[in-house]
């Protein structure tokens, strides 16, 4: 059963396809596809085992009526890095969301096309620089579709907004700070990609096989309805969550390959009320190709 704190952030974190149906016209909502497309990369020694291209094109082919693009490859991400979705500095972030209409004036729904991820990515970038009126929209485009619901090809851009930003510097980890946590009965650390990844058992993905040493395992896809992409219900979250032993951790690390991942598992802890995770952003993207660092597997 959810209690009346979890149905408040259930209510508040996820909007559902009638709900938004029926506040299209709302002038606060900002609703955006957060979509980025991936595809095996052909280069066995690409530090990335995916190529990844944003979704402008399948937006093009059809959106929510009304939905603007955020493009997370483009502005969204560190421009500085050679990893291609690391949280961005403050300004540039704090730009590009204003530029794109938000502010705190504006409610804003997050979709994707492709994946949930992609939302919760953005959600909890927004989350990290203390925006707080921001929700996924349940199933996203895969449940909005399949209801037969308005679909449109037409570009929207909001009026620009001034963002200001917030931030909460507990979101996101380094390396440093994950290696100092290992063995720390205190912080539960956990590994969000496919469990044969997670045991290795499908080889070196990120220059070695495995996981962080120590670190349990909460695949991302694990946390929705393969059916209909909404999110399970609050108590069997909280099952998978309760099984890897968040509930005596008094820290949370969540990580993956390259932080896109982790943040579908992280949203999903805020959702349940847990308000001590953080990201490693950079995850094995970077632990991975360190063999100062510790992994194991099996």
């Amino acid at each position: 059963m959810k209690n009346t704190a979890q149905e408040q952030r259930y209510s508040k974190y996820l909007v559902e396809t009638d709900w938004l149906e029926q506040h299209l016209d709302d002038p606060r909502l900002r609703i955006f596809d957060c979509t980025v497309s991936a595809r095996p990369n052909p280069d066995e020694g690409a530090k990335l085992p995916f190529l990844f291209t944003n979704g402008i094109t399948n937006y093009s082919e059809g959106h929510i009526p009304g939905a603007g693009f955020l493009d997370l490859l483009g502005n969204l991400s560190d421009k500085n890095s050679e990893l291609p979705f690391l949280m961005p500095p403050e300004q540039q972030l704090a730009r590009a969301l204003s530029n794109a209409g938000i502010d705190q004036n504006t409610d804003v729904i997050l979709y994707g096309t492709t994946d949930p991820i992609w939302a919760a990515r953005v959600w909890w970038m927004l989350h990290s620089i203390g925006f707080d009126n921001a929700a996924i929209l349940n199933g996203g485009w895969q449940k909005w579709s399949a209801e037969g619901r308005p679909i449109s090809t037409q570009a929207c851009t909001y009026p620009a907004g001034k963002f200001t930003a917030h931030p909460r510097s507990d979101c996101f980890v380094g390396r440093d700070e994950v290696l100092a946590t290992i063995g720390k009965a205190e912080v539960c650390t956990i590994n969000a990609l496919p469990t044969m990844m997670y045991t290795g058992e499908g080889g070196p993905v990120f220059g070695r096989k495995g996981r962080i040493a120590g670190s349990v395992n909460v695949p991302f896809a694990s946390l929705h309805d393969p059916d209909t992409g909404t999110y399970l219900p609050v108590d069997q979250l909280q099952e998978k969550f309760q099984a890897v032993g968040v509930g005596d951790a008094e820290q949370i690390i969540v990580y993956c390959g390259s932080g896109i991942a982790a943040s579908n598992d992280a949203f999903a802890l805020a959702l349940l009320g847990y308000e001590n995770v953080a990201v490693y952003d950079e995850s094995l993207a970077e632990w991975g190709y360190d063999s100062s660092l510790p992994m194991e597997a099996g």
